[in-house]
């Protein structure tokens, strides 16, 4: 059943101010068909070519900790740290990157958002030589931060495109567009450590300078705000007080922090666990990132189909046996089951990212129905709030979720400081991954309150 806004005319088509649209209800079965749809397809894939460089150059530090050979004095806790850092500094910047649409318009805010990326970018073309000193790369590295915001305004930024229905794929292929820029940075510093050998870094960071420029570029051409997310800011101080926006916030740890935090430090781990050269680890690094990246999409379809509890819960039970296989390798000293067992943990992060991610617009369009169908509450109304608060605990799960990277990357920086391996770092990723079992279970798939029981998840 299709809901409409009672004071929003049926089926007209979107109103537009130069590249503000006055008029959006995706909601609207014939409004979606003949404008929504184009409309909001048009802005995800420009969204996606945005969000993709901004993840690149947030882990570009995880590439360029490669091209750092003895000759720069770093030890492997050093390197551990200088790639936390931008985790952090990225999580943070989420928090004000979520509201950033709905006080500047999601397209404008693209557009600054990416062309703030040539700062860190600049940066470190200057200072990727020896000698350097320590303090000057983790100033720079925080300012890699700016590439780890993008997601938040983004995610916020498509949710108000897309209708209820659709926005399990929509979400999913916006942050697995941009995730692939994780393996894809990756990649090419393979391609250079390979053929220009590690003393090349300025290649790498050459390469990305104009790419920021084009992605920066079709923002502003291509991309539309919506005038009903304008100075809606308030929505972020009401879901800071609800309480499931802190349960996905906390189950986005599990997945997403785990996706960026081995994206920061699977070349590292091969390097110092098993002795692998930076050509041999970043023959290897890129793959797990972007299995993750690319099956995200698939999270958000299964989410959409069977719920988002059921393939939530599920993912981590995975997540928890894959974790143990990278344990047994580790016991083996099996470079290949190892390999094996992180890449297959590196996809279910990817599974998992998605249908947590779809859970959160169907929580709140569920807490609308009960409050439609038991408050007499006006529709209109109700699944206005859903939309805004979805926005808002998108970008507050998604800036709690990366802190997970920057646990990840402290835990392997003690494991191999104390333990020379990072099996203990692993131990209690898997003593999470089962607290995130349970949490599923008891708030979502036991039987619940009616505002779970109506939310589709």
């Amino acid at each position: 059943m299709t809901t409409t806004a009672p004071d929003a005319p049926p089926a007209r088509s979107s109103l537009r101010r130069g590249h503000w649209i006055d008029h959006w209800d995706p909601e609207d079965a014939t409004f979606w068909e003949r404008t929504g749809a184009k409309v909001a397809n048009r802005n995800l894939w420009y969204s996606i070519l945005s969000e993709h460089i901004g993840f690149s150059i947030w882990t570009m530090w995880s590439v360029l900790v490669l091209f750092m050979g003895p000759e720069y004095g770093i030890d492997a806790a050093g390197k551990f740290f200088l790639v936390a850092v931008p985790t952090l500094v990225g999580s943070i910047l989420r928090l004000p990157y979520t509201m950033a649409p709905a006080r500047f318009g999601g397209r404008n805010w693209t557009v600054v958002s990416a062309a703030l990326l040539l700062i860190p970018t600049v940066l470190a073309a200057f200072v990727m030589q020896p000698g350097t000193p320590y303090w000057v790369f983790v100033v720079v590295a925080a300012v890699g931060g700016l590439g780890g915001g993008n997601f938040a305004s983004s995610m916020a930024n498509i949710n108000a495109f897309y209708p209820e229905a659709k926005k399990g794929w929509a979400l999913g292929l916006n942050a697995g567009g941009g995730n692939i820029g994780v393996p894809v940075i990756q990649l090419v510093g393979l391609l250079i450590i390979a053929t220009a050998g590690t003393s090349a870094p300025g290649i790498l960071l050459g390469i990305y300078i104009p790419l920021i420029v084009v992605a920066a570029t079709f923002a502003a051409i291509k991309m539309d705000n919506i005038t009903s997310m304008r100075n809606d800011t308030g929505a972020f101080s009401e879901a800071v007080r609800e309480s499931q926006t802190w349960v996905m916030s906390f189950l986005y740890i599990g997945t997403f922090g785990s996706f960026i935090g081995y994206s920061f430090a699977f070349g590292l781990v091969l390097q110092n666990q098993f002795g692998r050269t930076p050509l041999q680890a970043a023959a290897v690094t890129f793959i797990g990132p972007l299995l993750g990246s690319v099956i995200r999409p698939v999270g958000g379809w299964l989410a959409d189909r069977y719920g988002g509890a059921k393939i939530t819960f599920y993912n981590f039970v995975g997540m928890g046996v894959s974790t143990l296989v990278v344990l047994a390798a580790s016991a083996a000293d099996s470079l290949a089951l190892f390999t094996v067992g992180f890449v297959l943990l590196f996809a279910l992060t990817g599974v998992g990212n998605g249908s947590t991610y779809k859970m959160i617009p169907a929580i709140f369009r569920g807490q609308a129905r009960v409050a439609i169908e038991s408050d007499g509450a006006d529709p209109g109304q109700a699944y206005l709030r859903a939309r805004r608060l979805s926005g808002a605990v998108i970008g507050i799960a998604g800036a709690v979720g990366a802190l997970g990277g920057l646990f990840i990357n402290l835990a392997f920086r003690q494991s191999f400081m104390t333990a020379q391996s990072g099996d203990p770092a692993f131990w209690s990723f898997l003593a999470f991954y089962v607290v995130c079992i349970a949490v599923t279970y008891a708030v979502y798939l036991r039987p619940a309150p009616a505002h779970v029981a109506l939310a589709g998840v």
